[in-house]
């Protein structure tokens, strides 16, 4: 009984990624708008009713497609991090530059699963609470460096006082996180975190075109800038 229950799952699991597969294959080519789960059973040789047992609507399949997203993109942040060797791999701006570079490696190998996390809002559509602890990963992944920081006494905090309410929040969000950080260095990494998509939004997206061609080149000096103005050391 256990074998036979043990090749139920592995089929299921293996009908599963292909049903995945080939939704990439149309978020891809259509958008994850357009996403259709009668049109991907047609592309596997399914029924509809047979796919339905496996992701009972559209916005089922999106979910597990933006689960999946933020998993891949968060391990490759958390990898890259863990993966440092050397006598500079402790050094916080090595590790920060290692998370950040592996988001944008990650962003532009799967640019059409970035659009599906980063991108537009699909219509009609509203992430369930099973996303946000995989769409954290990354933000902890870049907490977990100006932490270490922090708690090494090489952070530099900023000087410059916050609005209370904006201080408010950012101690409501440290508390929530568990992180022992200053409000006005919650702040600045939250900026960070949000311009460092912003800057791969506008390569993905193409808005850098005709404007910056040497991508890494920027994109590393960007990253060094964020780290510098959340108050990691830089040294050059």
């Amino acid at each position: 009984m256990t074998a036979i229950r043990g090749a139920r799952e592995r089929a299921r699991s293996e009908i599963t990624a292909a049903i995945k597969d080939e939704a990439r294959r149309h978020l891809a080519a259509e958008g994850a708008a357009k996403l259709s789960l009668r049109a991907v059973a047609r592309e596997l040789g399914m029924a509809s009713s047979a796919l339905y047992r496996y992701f009972p609507s559209r916005d089922d399949l999106l979910t597990a497609l933006i689960v999946d997203a933020y998993n891949a993109v968060g391990e490759a942040a958390e990898t890259a991090r863990d993966a440092l060797r050397g006598p500079r791999a402790a050094e916080p701006l090595t590790r920060w530059r290692a998370v950040c570079g592996a988001v944008r490696d990650w962003a532009l190998a799967h640019p059409h699963e970035y659009a599906l996390i980063y991108g537009s809002p699909v219509p009609g559509y509203s992430a369930p609470q099973t996303t946000t602890e995989p769409a954290a990963r990354v933000g902890l992944a870049l907490i977990g460096v100006v932490r270490d920081a922090y708690a090494a006494g090489t952070l530099k905090e900023p000087a410059e006082p916050l609005p209370d309410a904006v201080m408010g929040e950012a101690l409501a969000l440290a508390a929530e996180l568990g992180v022992e950080l200053p409000g006005a260095v919650t702040v600045r990494l939250v900026a960070a975190w949000a311009q460092l998509f912003g800057l791969l939004s506008f390569e993905v997206f193409g808005q850098f075109n005709g404007v910056v061609e040497a991508r890494t080149e920027f994109f590393d000096q960007s990253v060094r800038q964020l780290a510098r103005g959340i108050g990691l050391p830089t040294p050059r």
